[in-house]
């Protein structure tokens, strides 16, 4: 299932929502261990969409 993330800062706030999920999950690794994955996993999610991301547009290009 795909999902639409809006978000005012866009790919930027993603990335850090990436890095606080790795944050969490690392966190949590030795009490959930089950819910460290999920986050995990979900992190590397959305930074493989990121990735997929055709680059930026410089300002000469517009």
């Amino acid at each position: 299932m795909a999902a639409l993330l809006r978000l005012p800062g866009g790919t930027r706030d993603a990335t850090e929502l990436v890095e606080a999920l790795l944050v969490a999950a690392q966190a949590r690794e030795d009490t959930a261990p089950e819910l460290a994955a999920r986050w995990r996993h979900l992190a590397h999610d959305i930074g493989d969409g990121l990735d997929a991301l055709p680059p930026p547009r410089q300002e000469h290009d517009l």
